[in-house]
This record gives C-alpha cells, structure tokens and sequence, in this order.
C-alpha cells in the first residue's frame, strides 16, 4: 500500500517553460528508439540480414511481450522509492547507459550467424532495449502526472513532449534518409546499404543519453514538489498483482486501456510496412522520404497550438475520439483509391504522389500528436480518479498499464506485420522496380484497410470513457480538501 503525502503548493502551481521543455525531452528518447525498433529495425533484418520476416516479426513480439511484464513491476517500484532524489528521477538516470549500448549492439549483429543465431541476437537485445526504454518510460509518464496536478495544464506538458520529441524525432528522420542511407547506384533503396547502419546506432546512442540526461537533471529542481509517500509496503510479487488489480476496477480505464490497445494495432502494422509501402508501392526514394520530417516539424507546432483550445472546446474525449479517426482514416484513402485503380489517381512517376503523401502526413502529424498528447492527459485524469477512489496514487502502476496496452498491441503488430511479408511472398534484398505487382498490391491491401478494423473498433469505445472537465474537477476539490484536512 501506497499512501502520498502532498508536497509543494498544489495544483494552482505552474511549471516553467525550461521545466516543461526539459521533461519533453524524455519523449526524445521514445522518438530515437521508434525510428529504431519500427522504421528501420524489421527492413534491416529481413531485407538486409536475410532474416525472414515472420522471425523477425516474432522477435521483436517476444521483446515486447516480456517488456510487458517489466511494465507493472517497474511502475511499482517506481511508486515505491524513497530518498532525497524522489521516487522517478533514480529509475530514469539509471536507464541511459544500459539503453545507449543494447541499442547499438541491436543494430551490430556478428557476421557469420546463421539464421536462428541473428533470431536470438534480435530476440536478445530487442529485450535489453524495450527493458532498458521502460525504465525510462515509465516514472518519466508518471512524473508528468506529479508535475501538473491540473486538468488543463497537463494537456500544455504532455504537448511540450509531444512536440519536442516529435521535432527531435523529426530531424532524426530526415538524417536517416539524407546522411545514413541516401540512395545510391548501387542501393536503390538506400537502407539495403548495410554500412549505414552501424553510425545511425552510434548517434542514436549518443543521442539517447544526451535525452535522458537533459530530462532528468532539468527537472530535478521539481522534486521537492512532488509527492511523497509516507508509508510504502515492501515490493513483492503479491504488492504488484494488487497495485494491477486495483487499476483495473476502474471502468473508466478499462475502457481506455482497451480502446488504445486495438487502435495502437493498425498504427505498428503500419509502421511495419511503412518503409515497404513508401518506397515499393508509392515508388518513393529515400532523400524524398527525408522530406517527411520537414513536413512533420510544420505539422507539430500547429498541434501544439491547437491541443489547449481543442480540448478546452470539445473536452478530452471528443478531442480523443476526432483526431485517432482522422489518423486512422486518412492514410487509408490514397492506399484504396490505388487498389481500386481509379483512373483519375496519378501513378508514381508523377511528382503528384510525393505531395499527396506529404499532405497525408502534414494533417496525421497534427492529428497524431493531438491524439497523443491528449491520450497522455486522460491517463494523468485517471491518476486522480484512482487517489480519490481507493486513497492512493499509483502513477506509476497506472502509466505502466498504459505503456503495457501499446507494446500488446505492438507485439501483435510486429508479428502480423513480419508474417505479412512472408504470406505475400515479399522478396529479400529487393531493389526497387523488382518486386512483382500482385505482391505490391496484396502489401498495400494488408498495410491498409485490411487491418484498420481493429483500430476503428478501438475508438468506439473511447464513446464510453465518462471522465470529463467537470467531474475531475469536482474530484480534484475533493482530493484538495481531504490533504487540507
């Protein structure tokens, strides 16, 4: 059992802009490891390496399904430290190194393995990375709850991550494609040069423990703000289950929960084939895929202006339910006007498919972020729900769960993604023009329509989430009284 005594002045309190930008730059580290593990890792090792792709897709699921173990464990022990440090800034400091190094390493397999030894080399720093990131994940979403006790001034933190990551991440993105891997007459793709992966993993390395450094020396100036436990029960197997348990009462956040989950499904099947789809069947080069990041960076701050307004106007359920379809949607409607062979839609050798694709991605780098930052909010309500209902916070187990339903769904993701490549029979080492057309088509159907089902029944039940602007506040005016009493 967790019992928090309030620190600092409470929830009238306000962050500073250097504080805010600080803790933003803990989704930095989220960014550089997406990039890795989703837009690079699985073309990598089934173009490059040689490794099928249902392998590498079940490598990366088995990561991130033992991830999800360490998630509810790590938010507990979060939720459990005590000392002059705080209860999140040790567990955060201590992920940077092991992080920086199983990620270079997962990019550096030994040459000479046979296929089952670059599978358990994936499998085995896949682990030590997705481990190594929930460290860090974990007590730095739950800091963010601690950080900004109001309703509003939550959406404003969480949307200097979000677009500080996503800007960081951003950049990354247009080095990837301009500096690591530029197209070339002997790779066409750029990412089938195996040379280039070797410096993207030692500059993201560097990368990630600059992040986390910023991160947490940024905002330990907080820490005397933050709540402190005054009693803690010892950490055992048993207090995790009931710590999990009592998280899982609330409907609220099984309604959340579940719906992000499925959501979260056509997102990572996406970005499994999203390398495929951009270069095999849009025809694009990597230097024009640099250009998504310039689009995104212009996208970001417009979400970052909106997320106040927005969820102000149509509250935090609305705003959820308005952008995640717009994501969902969007990106389908190119992909089946192709499939269908509309005689009106251009076909790749127009310059036309490169700004189509960019405007896609413009309005889902505004709709994603909103979606996100707005997803995050929600989670930090639900903290305050959980303390008024049971007389405890458990941020840490309630982020820890939140994390959990993105890598289930990831795992899945992952595994269908890889094994999708290996049922349409989609080539190794395929230079682009040699990939025959069925196999392109049944890619953009799988990648596309075909498995956005899960994710439109996963926005329809955030129509049930019930927590909106009024009843947190009357909850926050009731957890007000009852530290004040």
């Amino acid at each position: 059992m967790i019992k928090d005594q309030p620190a600092g002045s409470g929830s009238k309190r306000r962050l500073s802009i250097p504080v805010m930008a600080a803790f933003g730059a803990g989704e930095l580290v989220q960014a550089v490891v997406t990039i890795g593990l989703y837009s690079l890792l699985l073309f990598y090792y089934q173009q490059v390496v040689g490794l099928s792709g249902t392998l590498t897709g079940l490598a990366l699921g088995i990561a991130l399904f033992f991830d999800g173990v360490t998630d509810p464990a790590v938010g507990s022990l979060s939720d459990r430290i005590q000392g002059r440090y705080g209860r999140r800034h040790p567990v955060m400091a201590g992920a940077a190194i092991p992080l920086a190094i199983a990620f270079f390493f997962l990019f550096y397999p030994p040459d000479g393995l046979a296929e089952f030894g670059n599978f358990v080399w994936l499998t085995v720093f896949a682990i030590l990375v997705r481990t190594a990131l929930t460290f860090f994940v974990i007590p730095h979403l739950a800091l963010g709850a601690e950080m900004a006790p109001d309703y509003l001034q939550r959406s404003t933190l969480y949307s200097f991550g979000s677009l500080i990551g996503g800007i960081g991440g951003a950049l990354i993105g247009f080095a990837v494609y301009w500096v690591f891997f530029p197209t070339t007459d002997e790779f066409n793709p750029g990412l089938l040069n195996a040379d280039g992966y070797l410096p993207f993993a030692l500059t993201a390395g560097v990368i990630l423990v600059g992040a986390v450094s910023l991160c947490v020396f940024g905002t330990a100036g907080e820490i005397p703000n933050l709540n402190k436990p005054e009693s803690v029960t010892r950490l055992s197997f048993t207090s995790i289950v009931q710590d999990i348990r009592e998280v899982f009462r609330d409907r609220d956040f099984l309604v959340i929960f579940a719906g992000f989950m499925l959501w979260f499904l056509f997102g990572y099947i996406e970005s499994v084939g999203s390398p495929f789809m951009n270069l095999h069947f849009w025809g694009l080069k990597t230097e024009e895929l640099a250009y998504i990041g310039v689009v995104t960076l212009f996208g970001l701050p417009v979400a970052f202006a909106l997320v106040p307004w927005i969820t102000r106007t149509f509250d935090k359920r609305n705003t959820m339910i308005g952008s995640s379809l717009t994501f969902l949607v969007l990106p389908n409607i190119p992909i089946c006007l192709r499939l269908l062979e509309v005689p009106w839609y251009p076909d790749n050798s127009s310059p036309s498919i490169l700004y189509i694709n960019l405007g896609v991605v413009f309005v889902n780098a505004v709709s994603g972020t909103i979606a996100a930052v707005t997803y995050s909010s929600i989670y930090a309500d639900l903290s305050d729900a959980h303390e008024y209902r049971t007389h405890q916070r458990r941020e840490g187990a309630i982020f820890a769960a939140r994390s959990f339903s993105g890598k289930a769904a990831g795992a899945f993701g992952l595994m269908i993604g890889g094994a999708i490549l290996d049922l349409i029979a989609f080539p190794k080492n395929a230079p682009y023009g040699a990939v025959p057309d069925d196999v392109i088509w049944n890619l953009g159907l799988f990648v596309g329509p075909a498995t956005s089902i899960f994710s439109a029944a996963g926005i329809g039940l955030f129509l049930f989430y019930r927590l909106d602007k009024a009843r947190h506040a009357e909850i926050a005016r009731s957890l007000e009284e009852r530290q004040s009493g």
